[in-house]
């Protein structure tokens, strides 16, 4: 794996081993024995195969999402948008809903943490809400979030507003050299037009006739795009717009609030 350019060939190694022998780990050291399948599994990671794809499943905070060919891997840096969403309700229960969610991860999270929360989701692809049925989200319509007056028609029916609306969209520029893995995700999940902006700016418009007054967006984006998706929520009518860092301390997120 590591001559193919796997990031992270001993730790995949290691999970692949304890998936197959169902134990974590921290417990490989106990077991001397190479469990069947094990080389057939090595090879497949080495060809470029997403761990995740192999493994049928991936982390998500205190989550484990089950995934697969035809939905977008969730990845750790979604993470803090999703606990921003948790944050950033005023009371215990409250109403979300997670734009363009795949797995179904940043709903799932939010409803792990907010167990008396309303927490409404939409995807597009139908093989994608497949999974997000899998990881439990039960209140999801399957239709284009760019679609405004038929999306917010189907997720706010009583037209009573949202207090927080968050999304991982599409938003990786086409002309954007990504590791085979991220090849892997369905295109139209990661990428957005030629600078990734082809999803956003519609998106903002949806996310703002989503919430009620006062209602919080948050939303993910490339690191080359801050800037001007800070422009495109302005340009929405949102205020209070504060770009945010991931792990690495990258641009990677922008939060605002419906006036």
């Amino acid at each position: 794996m590591s001559a193919a350019g796997c990031a992270s060939p001993l730790v995949d190694s290691r999970l692949i081993a304890a998936h197959l022998l169902h134990t974590d780990v921290g417990t490989l050291f106990f077991h001397d024995e190479v469990p069947e399948g094990f080389w057939e599994l090595v090879h497949r990671r080495a060809t470029r195969e997403p761990l995740q794809w192999i493994l049928g499943e991936a982390p998500f905070g205190p989550l484990t999402l089950t995934v697969g060919p035809g939905v977008f891997i969730p990845r750790p840096e979604t993470e803090l948008l999703a606990d921003w969403a948790v944050q950033c309700s005023v009371n215990a229960g409250g109403s979300y809903a997670d734009l363009c969610t795949g797995s179904g991860a940043i709903a799932a999270y939010i409803s792990h943490y907010r167990p008396q929360a309303r927490v409404v989701a939409a995807e597009k692809s139908r093989e994608a809400a497949r999974y997000a049925r899998l990881n439990g989200v039960g209140r999801l319509w399957v239709g284009d979030v760019l679609d405004t007056p038929v999306c917010v028609s189907a997720l706010d029916p009583e037209g009573r507003g949202l207090d927080v609306v968050v999304s991982n969209p599409p938003y990786v520029p086409e002309t954007a050299e990504v590791d085979p893995e991220v090849r892997a995700d369905p295109h139209e999940a990661v990428f957005a037009g030629e600078d990734g902006m082809s999803f956003i700016p519609q998106l903002a418009r949806t996310a703002f006739a989503l919430l009620r007054h006062g209602g919080y967006f948050g939303v993910e984006h490339d690191d080359s795009t801050q800037a001007t998706v800070c422009g495109a929520l302005t340009a929405a009518g949102f205020t209070d717009v504060r770009p945010l860092a991931d792990f690495a301390g990258k641009p990677r997120f922008v939060t605002c609030r419906r006036p």
